[in-house]
């Protein structure tokens, strides 16, 4: 693929640089594609510290993102500085969530309260006791991580900070703000905070309101897609870079995942089997969520909106039993085998560190169910696997109870390369799961192609193509009946019937 620049600059080709910068919890992610969308570079930054003062606290300094991010490109500058040099465009992509409260002067008041932060669960219910038809304004309610509910928690605990807020900025957009001097916030990221009216697109003045804020306090809000600024001419010195390359939007970490893997239509969705779990489908129109506690956000491209919900145990449960079993994961794996099975009648609820989605349940933990003599090492292996399978499951029901079709699902992360996981999810859902040929499709990568879409002004459509497919795994048929009826115990088990 190879087009021309809107403003008369070089071909979009392998000689043209765009730079993607992921701001996660633990560290930064910074990576450089040419115009063709191959991998050229990337450099991760040292870790990050978080502070939990309390028990259910989670806080970072902003200063540590800022010296991250600078850190990951002065490395890019000193191991390939003619290909930094050549950037065009700038994604920023970022954990969700974070109150960062800025002063008059711009700088942090104070540190950011991060997205797993729970300590506001009494403002959750002040705030859906002050805006009664919230479901209809933002599609969700409120739950501990959202931003929303950590504003309150200042207003009511630190009042004499909260008189003196300015701006609240996400993560990245704090980034954004020392890159370009502006103040400006993506659709799909501040469709988090639980602020933006999800149909309209803009701030939701009635969602302020109940937070003691207004539309003075927020950024401005543009597409993922759009330029939000350029980059101060002193930072395009330090790092060597020919033009000031234009920024993009951005989006949330996730929304800019699935922008990686090019899920952006009605539909289609991801499956990522990781650390915690995570199902991702793509919409043509907001959809309220109702009583499920799963996200109803804007997605990262225009006249799109996406549901999101997470299964906070995934492949850790594995871990979890491995450590108690004195057995690797990959040996439990093959324990349980590559070829399609019918549902164990052992039971695994996969809670461990309790449930957000689709039910709100911090408390919740996990258990097996069922366990007797004749069970051993594999089947305890495939009770955790099918039980991370069902609460995926649970997820994607949530999702279909407000209207949305799962059609396709790209399953990525490391449970990705089980087989036999991949069938049990793929019959438990009654989806085709696509795996990828590419191992690494992560936020960053979509931070990049947004960045490519901002300064080449081309369709999203155009740039964000799906990878190439090495496999697909079917739902099994013969299984479908035994899966059903295990999973109709599963839901007993865990107090949904």
């Amino acid at each position: 693929m190879r087009v021309h620049l809107p403003w008369g600059r070089r071909e979009l080709g392998g000689d043209i640089m765009f730079l993607g910068i992921d701001l996660g919890t633990s560290g930064v992610k910074s990576i450089l594609i040419d115009g063709e969308q191959k991998l050229v570079a990337e450099a991760a930054s040292r870790p990050l510290a978080v502070t939990r003062a309390h028990p259910g606290w989670s806080e970072q300094d902003p200063s540590l993102w800022w010296d991250a991010v600078t850190e990951t490109l002065d490395a890019l500058a000193a191991s390939h500085p003619d290909k930094l040099a050549a950037v065009e465009g700038i994604g920023l992509s970022g954990q969700m969530y974070g109150a960062t409260v800025l002063g008059e002067d711009g700088k942090p008041l104070r540190q950011a309260i991060l997205w797993n932060d729970t300590r506001t669960g009494a403002e959750c219910r002040e705030l859906e006791a002050a805006v009664p038809d919230l479901l209809d304004r933002v599609g969700r309610k409120p739950t501990p991580g959202v931003t929303a509910s950590k504003l309150l928690w200042l207003r009511r605990h630190e009042p004499e900070l909260f008189a003196h807020i300015h701006k609240v900025l996400l993560p990245k957009d704090y980034i954004r703000l020392r890159l370009t001097g502006e103040m400006v916030s993506d659709m799909a990221d501040a469709s988090g905070t639980m602020w933006v009216d999800l149909a309209r697109r803009d701030w939701s003045d009635a969602m302020l309101a109940a937070c003691g804020l207004d539309r003075s306090h927020m950024p401005r809000l543009c597409e993922g897609t759009a330029v939000s600024g350029v980059l101060l001419p002193e930072l395009a010195s330090r790092w060597g870079m020919h033009r000031r390359p234009v920024i993009a939007g951005g989006g949330g970490d996730n929304a800019c995942g699935a922008c990686g893997t090019g899920v952006i239509e009605d539909g289609e969705g991801t499956v990522s089997l990781g650390t915690s779990g995570v199902l991702f489908v793509a919409n043509n129109t907001p959809r309220n969520a109702g009583g499920a506690a799963i996200e109803s956000l804007c997605h990262a491209v225009p006249d799109r909106w996406h549901q999101m919900s997470v299964v906070l145990s995934a492949t850790s449960c594995l871990t979890w039993l491995s450590a108690r079993l004195k057995k690797s994961p990959a040996e439990l794996a093959a324990l349980v085998g590559d070829k399609p099975r019918p549902a164990t009648d052992l039971l695994f609820v996969p809670f461990l560190d309790g449930c957000w989605s689709p039910r709100d349940d911090a408390a919740i933990r996990g258990g097996f169910l069922g366990l007797a003599h004749q069970h051993d090492d594999a089947a305890m292996a495939q009770a955790v696997m099918q039980g991370v399978a069902f609460a995926v499951l649970e997820c994607a029901n949530a999702f279909r109870a407000s209207g949305t079709d799962l059609k396709r699902l790209l399953a990525i992360g490391g449970g990705s390369r089980s087989r036999v996981w991949m069938s049990m999810l793929a019959t438990s859902l009654g989806v085709e799961l696509d795996l990828p040929e590419a191992s690494e499709l992560g936020a960053a990568f979509g931070a990049a192609r947004l960045g490519m879409i901002a300064a080449s002004n081309m369709p999203p459509e155009a740039i964000l193509k799906r990878p190439a497919i090495r496999g697909v795994v079917e739902p099994e048929a013969a299984f479908a009946a035994s899966y059903a009826q295990a999973f109709e115990r599963w839901e007993a088990f865990t107090g949904l019937c």
